[in-house]
């Protein structure tokens, strides 16, 4: 099974191009491009295609969902998906995007694992551009070297920090998954090891191996996950600093900045 996934309408010519992700799938070019546009509360339910992804968010702000991971794509962002992994999407206000399907022989040495990547100037204009040219462009012209741009820029893109990956071991997953349905949660890492029915230093070192992060540190990422949603449905910012457990919106904005300074990508303006 693989669905439509989500995308966007970025220029007149690629109004008229078919909107239905399966029919890219095929497509005898190393890289397909498919504009959309979807409304708020849009949720596709999970799906996976035969191709890599790559959902680029032009305007708005989607967030997808997978088995080891969830990860918040805002403007100006990208989402990589392997060939064939399945995944589900929702939209948090109305959100413009453009997916390129890539033959999975064209990216072999990709990533076997989603993340979050900041879009160069160079890769929006060359994914714009490639979705204006035919479907079926010809490989050793402007479309074929736009096509080449395009794996390139990926390739090249360094991964930013609006991913938060989830645990295998039950107990911390039990505990990562409760985090994301109540981030305003104010319970201490001392009463998370109680509720999941393990030791302080187990959940604190579990969390370091399976995520990465430290508990404090992929608590804060989840909450300014979720902050970006509701700031992108148009909550006021003391209505999104409450909902995720900050008293203040100074405090939150402090917050994100210091998560999305973790790694920030120098390179990708």
């Amino acid at each position: 099974m693989y669905a439509n996934g989500p995308m966007l309408t970025v220029a007149p010519v690629a109004a008229k191009r078919s909107t239905e992700a399966a029919d890219y799938q095929d497509v005898p070019r190393p890289v397909a491009v498919m504009p959309k546009t979807y409304a708020a509360g849009m949720h596709l339910a999970r799906h996976f295609h035969p191709r890599a992804q790559l959902l680029y968010a032009t305007a708005g702000l989607m967030m997808a969902f997978a088995e080891d991971g969830t990860w918040v794509v805002p403007e100006g962002h990208a989402l990589w998906i392997p060939p064939r992994l399945p995944h589900a999407v929702a939209t948090h206000g109305a959100v413009s995007m453009c997916s390129a399907y890539l033959d999975p022989a064209a990216v072999r040495s990709f990533p076997a694992s989603c993340r979050v990547i900041a879009v160069s100037r160079l890769l929006a204009s060359a994914l714009t551009a490639l979705a204006e040219e035919p479907v079926l462009y010809a490989e050793d012209g402007r479309g074929g070297h736009l096509a080449a741009l395009v794996l390139d820029e990926i390739g090249r893109a360094p991964a930013t920090p609006l991913a938060l990956p989830l645990p295998r071991d039950a107990r911390l997953r039990r505990v990562c998954l409760e985090l994301i349905e109540n981030p305003a949660s104010e319970d201490d890492l001392d009463a998370w090891a109680d509720r999941a029915g393990a030791s302080r230093r187990t959940l604190t070192r579990g969390f370091r191996a399976e995520t990465g992060l430290s508990f404090g540190d992929w608590r804060a990422r989840a909450r300014v996950i979720r902050a970006l949603a509701l700031a992108a449905e148009g909550r006021p910012p003391r209505v999104v600093a409450a909902a995720v457990g900050y008293r203040s919106v100074q405090t939150l904005r402090l917050t994100v900045a210091r998560v999305l300074d973790a790694h920030h990508p120098r390179s990708a303006t």
